[in-house]
């Protein structure tokens, strides 16, 4: 299984996840000329820009660490230009990181507030 799939199993099985948690899915894959956000989701009032990573192992590390400040940076400017062309500014933004390994014990780890402004 090469990288490109990887990334999409661990799309799916977040978008998943969140549904059965209560999330609704505003976006997957936005794109702009800044970056990319693998999923946007509302919760209550909410809205979630999620960065999912996944790994067959920990070989190279946990699948979090990938997420750099530099990362961390494109992603809040990509979700600022999300915001003002939805006009969503009333909302509250949290950015979180959802880590899904693809092992025999599928895991998946969802971790809220994973970076902020």
């Amino acid at each position: 299984m090469n990288n490109i799939e990887k990334g999409k199993i661990g799309e799916k099985i977040s978008r998943d996840y969140l549904i059965k948690n209560g999330y609704t899915i505003l976006e997957t894959n936005y794109k702009n000329k800044i970056g990319e956000i693998d999923i946007i989701a509302l919760s209550n009032d909410i809205v979630v820009f999620v960065e999912v990573k996944s790994r067959t192992n920990t070989k190279y590390g946990y699948a979090f660490e990938a997420v750099n400040i530099s990362k961390q940076r494109k992603i809040i400017n990509t979700s600022f230009i999300y915001i003002k062309n939805n006009k969503m500014d009333n909302f509250q933004l949290r950015y979180d990181i959802i880590e899904v390994y693809l092992t025999n014990n599928l895991s998946i780890n969802h971790i809220e507030n994973a970076f902020c402004l």
